[in-house]
């Protein structure tokens, strides 16, 4: 059997992808390979739970767009498959006078999105919530928080449903491209497509090369660790709480998230990692180690970031400092108040120059797309960004 579609990666951008194919190829043949035990198992089961709003993003650009595009599609989506969100709402709060400006220009950015935004003083943050400290914040009430494994569970049983061949515990060995085909070789068997979507997330430039596409970049995994609070601490806040982004570094900062199961983490930071996959501390994996040391790009990288990269890491070896950042804005936190929580990596595209992507990153053929960086926040948006995807991989037909 010919497919119409192949996609690898079962997290939740190669399950909307899966979607708007077959949403608009209805009756098409599609067949997904994860290469895990089940779905989302690494950025989609990994991530803070938070339906963002899109407004740190560039005023117009499509970054913006996806993403509040994405936040009314994934609570409507909620909606009508009765998963249950939250809309908690966000406090980002500036705690230092070198932060007031930069609040502002994101207050001013919010507007320009077109994205409901109050700012609040210091006596406002108090009466909202009683345990945070700063002196002005952001008050943005339509962020919200979810289940992302809930939303790609009714993801998968929808594709299912629609004819959908999900195949887990199915590694992709080798990738040919003929001028009629994409052959995926695996341990049982080869699978045989007309169109192939590559949406492997920590994995994808490896996937990319295996197809024999030429790279200008690296992933490099950096390692979202995050603490949850003692349950003595679940009712500390109400809202989402946040710092102000530091400027161009593509993550957002240690921050308090209320979780859909009633508990409360803190994170997560953004430290090096030294494996794509490894979850415990000081987890290391030679090859993925290799990988980095041997790509220049890498280095440059670290060069360019190196003051805010040993902050990072000096937060993640001692838990006092890491402690510390979070009392900024929540000083009645302590060492017994946070306890431990399996960490999420974040697959960053690092470019040749050293240079973060913070855009989308696609590689084609004519009978493939590989997606190499899908930018954060790619669980809300991941919608939008499957019709995307799809639109650029169907256009080819024309």
């Amino acid at each position: 059997m010919i497919y119409d579609f192949a996609i690898i990666g079962g997290g939740i951008v190669g399950l909307a992808t899966a979607r708007a194919l077959l949403d608009r190829r209805p009756g098409a043949s599609l067949v997904l390979l994860e290469k895990e035990d089940g779905l989302g198992r690494h950025q989609t089961g990994h991530n803070s739970g938070v339906i963002h709003t899109g407004i740190y993003y560039q005023p117009g650009s499509l970054k913006a767009r996806l993403c509040r595009e994405g936040a009314q599609r994934s609570k409507a989506f909620c909606d009508a498959h009765g998963i249950a969100y939250e809309p908690r709402g966000k406090l980002i709060v500036a705690t230092r006078p070198d932060e007031v400006p930069r609040l502002d220009a994101l207050h001013d950015r919010a507007h320009e999105n077109a994205i409901k935004v109050d700012m609040i003083d210091a006596a406002e943050i108090h009466q909202r919530e009683p345990n945070i400290t700063g002196l002005k914040a952001l008050w943005v009430p339509d962020a919200a928080i979810v289940s992302y494994k809930a939303i790609l569970d009714a993801m998968a049983e929808e594709l299912r449903e629609a004819g959908a061949d999900i195949r887990l515990a199915t590694t992709p060995d080798a990738i040919r491209e003929t001028p009629d085909m994409v052959e995926i070789e695996t341990a049982s068997g080869t699978i045989s497509a007309h169109m192939l979507v590559a949406c492997a997330g920590l994995q994808s430039d490896r996937i990319a090369r295996m197809a024999g596409m030429t790279l200008k970049h690296r992933i490099v995994p950096f390692r979202g660790e995050y603490y949850r609070l003692a349950p003595r601490c679940n009712d500390i806040v109400g809202a989402m709480i946040y710092p102000v982004p530091e400027p161009g570094l593509p993550f957002l900062g240690t921050h308090l998230t209320p979780m859909i199961d009633g508990s409360v983490t803190v994170g997560p930071n953004a430290v090096l990692g030294l494996s794509r996959e490894g979850y415990p501390k000081f987890s290391t994996n030679l090859r993925d180690v290799a990988d980095m040391a041997r790509f220049p790009g890498f280095w440059k990288s670290i060069a360019a970031n190196l003051r805010p990269g040993l902050k990072e890491m000096g937060d993640s070896l001692f838990k006092r400092r890491y402690l510390a950042a979070c009392q900024r804005y929540c000083p009645s936190l302590t060492l017994d108040d946070l306890k431990p929580m399996e960490c999420g990596i974040r697959a960053q595209a690092v470019m040749a120059d050293g240079s973060m992507q913070h855009d989308f990153l696609f590689l084609d053929s004519p009978r493939m797309l590989h997606v190499c960086n899908a930018p954060s926040p790619a669980a809300t948006s991941a919608m939008p960004i499957g019709d995307m995807i799809a639109e650029k991989l169907l256009a080819r037909e024309g």
